[in-house]
């Protein structure tokens, strides 16, 4: 009759025990890599965390911060940068980040506070961008949530 308990509770904690999930704890900070190395100065960090801008539940912001990087139209047909986040074959947000005043190599800066897609598995990324055709270039910076402090 023991054994016969013992299993069943083994095989209860299976089926009620709740799934662990991959989202990470918010807020968080990641600093983001470059993709080539041919530009050994460009980094940028991402701060997530949640906002309450309305009476409603509250959002995930992003922010993106990226100093160092190469004029865009050095690049190809490319004139800004944006920040991308992604959650894989789910969904992805873009996000304009506006350089500083800055003489030779501005600061690019911007957010996105909208988010109410649960924070795993999220990709994180500047990336270049045309403001007249709405081109998304390639990534120059990037990383995942999981590497999130």
């Amino acid at each position: 009759m023991k054994k016969y308990v013992l299993i069943l509770v083994i095989i209860g904690t299976f089926f009620i025990y709740p799934k662990q999930t991959n989202a990470v704890s918010i807020p968080c900070s990641m600093i983001l890599h470059t993709m080539d190395n041919s530009y050994p100065n460009a980094k940028g960090a991402a701060l997530i965390y949640k906002v309450k801008l309305t009476p409603s539940f509250p959002r995930t912001s992003i922010s993106i911060h990226a100093l160092h990087l190469p004029e865009p139209s050095s690049l190809g047909n490319y004139d800004s940068y944006e920040g991308f986040a992604y959650i894989p074959e789910v969904i992805s947000w873009r996000f304009s980040l506006y350089p500083t005043p800055e003489e030779f190599a501005p600061t690019w800066a911007g957010r996105f506070d909208l988010i109410t897609a649960e924070m795993e598995n999220v990709e994180v990324q500047v990336r270049l961008t045309n403001l007249k055709t709405k081109k998304l270039g390639p990534s120059i910076l990037t990383n995942n949530i999981k590497y999130c402090d």
